[in-house]
């Protein structure tokens, strides 16, 4: 059961995407690294690092680039395994690939690990973040790393863009926080940015979104072992970061896809809810195991650094959504789930008549299914050739 729900995304548990064959060649890894980074709000972050992994090749204009933002519990790994006994493909493998609708035959892809990355045990993840070491104090960051946003996530990745000698790309995408920084991506350098695809995204996150994303962090802030951010070299608070990894996981999800999986059946045949707090019904039991396995390779900090940048995007990093689209010039696929919700489709279609009204060039499709906010990944291949025509134009 498990194996089921498989990784998370958005802070939430995705089932390893089911490819017809992974990304030719072993992917690797590489760091992009920056003597300092100034965030938007005017604070300083020294020896900023960043993980990051390419597929196809570079041609000779360098101008054949497409960069794909990762969601919320992501990192770089959109396709390709690292080694032949990895047990899965990245997250987008279904799309990114020789004669896939982002074909590397023709496209040079990058993506980047975000700063505050929520995966900072993972060996493969490289990220600077609230538990990264402060130079000047030789001990971790913890709740005193400046508060980032997606425009520093974005002004990120163009640093690594600029330092490959790339002024022009192709089109950015993502799925989820990944749509979000499309968004960004296409406010930020409307002059560099023609394309865009953002995928279960939204252009700003509204007060429901806000709220959300204060609920999921809080079991975190419950948790004693949290202490105040301060717990590096101590016990972490995995039962709060866990519990709040469950709770997003069932949000990102959609009634018809826990009935369907799961139904009403019991962890163990021989063990009745009813009957002890002990017992389980399946799809609690899968959950609670996956999220608490997750929680063991996430950081807390981090998750909440994430919580935050996504609570204050608004696209353009303006003060309103309309006040934001009118700095993008880029064409748009916007491709929502149907079933989202989480990031609900009335989210981009306000987001697509705004463009509309507006005059710019934007068209719309929705990904069928009842798998919810994680059809974006699981499921994204159902508009692969919608992505492969739009990319082509």
């Amino acid at each position: 059961m498990t194996r089921s729900l498989g990784f998370l995304m958005v802070g939430v548990l995705v089932l390893a995407a089911g490819a017809a064959g992974a990304y030719d060649g072993m992917v690797e890894k590489k760091t992009f690294a920056m003597p300092s980074y100034t965030t938007v709000n005017g604070q300083t972050i020294k020896n900023v690092k960043v993980g990051y992994e390419t597929y196809g090749t570079l041609n000779a204009a360098k101008d054949n680039v497409i960069v794909i933002c990762h969601f919320y519990s992501g990192n770089s790994h959109a396709a390709g395994k690292y080694a032949a006994a990895d047990a899965a493909p990245g997250y987008w493998d279904t799309i990114v690939g020789a004669g896939k609708p982002i074909d590397t035959d023709k496209f040079f892809v990058i993506s980047s690990d975000t700063l505050v990355n929520l995966n900072t045990k993972d060996p493969r993840t490289i990220t600077t973040g609230p538990a990264s070491i402060n130079p000047d104090t030789g001990k971790p960051y913890g709740m005193t790393f400046p508060i980032v946003t997606m425009r520093d996530f974005v002004n990120v990745q163009k640093a690594l863009v600029d330092s490959l000698g790339i002024t022009k790309l192709h089109a950015v995408m993502g799925a989820s926080m990944g749509a979000l920084q499309t968004w960004e991506w296409a406010a930020a350098y409307p002059d560099m940015v023609p394309r865009i695809v953002p995928v279960i995204g939204t252009a700003e996150i509204g007060p429901y979104a806000i709220e959300w994303l204060n609920i999921w962090g809080a079991p975190i802030l419950m948790d004693p072992k949290w202490n105040q951010g301060d717990y590096y070299g101590k016990d972490e608070p995995t039962e709060g970061l866990a519990l709040a990894l469950r709770m997003v996981t069932i949000h990102a999800r959609h009634y018809g896809w826990a009935n369907t999986t799961f139904g009403r059946r019991w962890a163990a045949a021989d063990r009745d809810p009813g009957k002890s707090w002990d017992n389980k019904y399946a799809v609690e039991d899968a959950i609670d195991k996956a999220a608490a396995g997750r929680a063991r390779s996430a950081d807390a900090n981090s998750f909440l650094y994430l919580a935050k940048a996504n609570q204050l995007f608004v696209v353009g990093h303006k003060g309103t959504l309309e006040e934001g689209l009118k700095g993008v010039r880029a064409k748009a696929l916007v491709i929502p789930a149907t079933s989202d919700l989480l990031l609900f489709p009335e989210y981009s279609r306000q987001a697509v008549e705004l463009l509309k009204n507006d005059g710019k060039s934007v068209e719309y499709v929705e990904i069928p299914g009842d798998g919810g906010h994680l059809d974006g990944v699981l499921a994204v291949g159902k508009q692969g050739e919608a992505i492969r025509k739009f990319l082509s134009q």
